[in-house]
């Protein structure tokens, strides 16, 4: 393990730039996902101490935290993205014990989340108001504020590249932070406090509350003191939140997930979009809340494209995090039990290729094969619903029209992407793709922590990335100043 290098204590709680324990004196088991072993003990934190995070915060707001300028906090802010490419090693090893993904994808995660730190340092100043021409006499303009303290409630698949974009931006514009990481994944979390508290954040800026979802998570999300709550996870829970925030009349933000479509259309280059196609189901072992999960093919390229995918899972390798395979293990056997459940759901499909889970993976991991079905319905459960697993179906279409109605045809509309050398299509599959993202012959764009990103329908609402996530993050207010 590489976490006292790194100074933290798990099994505690990070309030007020402090390391505490629990005060319920409870902690919880964190289970290595590549072979069952237990990787530490982290905090059960309760109720109490979300209060004593709250007012933690609190007291940042009325001290050093609240009195610092937008510039301070920009270079605060890059300093501590600094800080974390100081660590990249050690926190890339963390995250890829702690979530099981391979070490290369967790180094990038790494850097994503200096990137996060150095472009909200840079955007911290530059978030300005307007003045409005209004009637004689008056000067009108408008300003942006911190909402205060601000609740982040994080999942176990990207902890580093989540605290970034909802604590980084929170943080640039002000606001104090009580973050609830996942209980199967925080040891990331824990670290970058640290890193932050060594780089000079004044204590209470940022607190950590490790626990359970129903404990910790719960008493966040329905604290009286907290003026904004950032949720990322499931959508059964997001609905929660957002009634238990709804009651203190406080705005959320919710990313829950998605059915991520590519619609692959007869004139598409299939050697370019290949990597796309596969890369964007697989990775972190599709435990992605983007994960392009249904492949929508036009036929006249079917077959050609289902056999260039066939080839490319035959040759997929799943093992130990560390090993840095093409995919690890599940987060969890949980998770596990439950991706397995979806593939049962699919006997009635043709499997088209898996991927292999190396010989020597040990026997406490919680592995599934890279799984890919042609030939679906798209009516059918796995085209439906969000599996969280390596696990993507082809669909087959005749024209545009159809591509679209498949395309739309879920709860969800967090990202697609459409493949074609045609600009005019290209246009309107834009404008015709109900999501919030839509990516032209690629997918993910390299990450993009400049772009809005956000869903609609069942993948929330509210945006993260970019500029739009710092208005989020603060309140408009306007003044009026009428000149006697």
């Amino acid at each position: 393990m590489l976490i006292r290098p790194l100074n933290i204590d798990p099994d505690n709680c990070f309030i007020a730039g402090a390391w505490r324990a629990p005060l319920s004196g409870k902690t919880l088991s964190l289970t290595n996902p590549s072979d069952g072993s237990t990787l530490c003990h982290i905090a059960r934190g309760g109720a109490d101490d979300i209060d004593a995070a709250v007012l933690a915060a609190e007291a940042a707001l009325a001290g050093e935290w609240g009195k610092a300028t937008a510039a301070e906090r920009g270079r605060m802010l890059s300093k501590i993205g600094r800080a974390v490419l100081k660590n990249i090693d050690e926190l890339a090893r963390l995250e890829a014990m702690d979530v099981g993904k391979p070490l290369k994808q967790a180094r990038a995660d790494v850097l994503a989340l200096a990137r996060y730190m150095e472009f909200y340092g840079g955007a911290a100043d530059k978030v300005h108001g307007e003045t409005i021409p209004y009637l004689d006499g008056y000067t009108v303009y408008t300003l942006r504020e911190p909402h205060g303290v601000t609740g982040h409630i994080i999942p176990w698949n990207y902890p580093m590249q989540i605290i970034g974009r909802s604590v980084g931006a929170a943080l640039a514009m002000g606001n104090a932070c009580v973050l609830k990481p996942a209980e199967e994944a925080c040891l990331t979390a824990l670290a970058f406090a640290e890193i932050a508290r060594t780089a000079g954040l004044p204590d209470g800026a940022l607190n950590v509350v490790p626990g359970l979802g129903a404990e910790a998570g719960a008493a966040l999300s329905t604290h009286k003191a907290v003026h904004h709550i950032s949720f990322t996870g499931s959508v059964g829970v997001g609905k929660l939140i957002q009634q238990t925030a709804g009651a203190n009349v406080v705005p959320v933000t919710l990313e829950l997930g998605g059915k991520s479509p590519q619609v692959v259309f007869d004139d598409a280059n299939v050697e370019a979009a290949l990597p796309f196609l596969v890369n964007a189901g697989i990775q972190n072992a599709g435990q992605t809340c983007s994960a392009s999960s249904r492949i929508l093919v036009q036929h006249s390229v079917y077959d050609q494209v289902v056999d260039a995918m066939i080839d490319r899972y035959q040759s997929l390798q799943t093992g130990p995090a560390l090993s840095d395979l093409d995919v690890g293990p599940l987060v969890s056997h949980r998770q596990k039990e439950i991706v397995e459940n979806f593939l049962a759901k699919g006997g009635d499909l043709t499997i088209a290729a898996q991927g292999q889970i190396i010989g020597d993976a040990p026997d406490g991991g919680a592995y599934v094969a890279p799984t890919l079905f042609a030939d679906v319905s798209p009516n059918h459960i796995l085209a439906q619903d969000e599996i969280f697993g390596p696990v993507q179906v082809i669909i087959p279409f005749d024209d545009e029209a159809e591509a679209i109605a498949i395309a739309n045809g879920t709860d969800f509309g967090l990202v697609a992407s459409c493949w074609s050398e045609n600009g005019a299509r290209q246009m309107r599959m834009a404008r015709a793709l109900r999501a919030g993202q839509v990516f032209i012959n690629n997918y993910g764009a390299g990450g993009g922590v400049e772009l809005p990103f956000g869903g609609t329908g069942l993948s929330g609402h509210g945006r993260e990335k970019g500029f739009e996530a710092l208005y989020g993050f603060s309140v408009l207010k306007t003044v009026a100043a009428l000149h006697h």
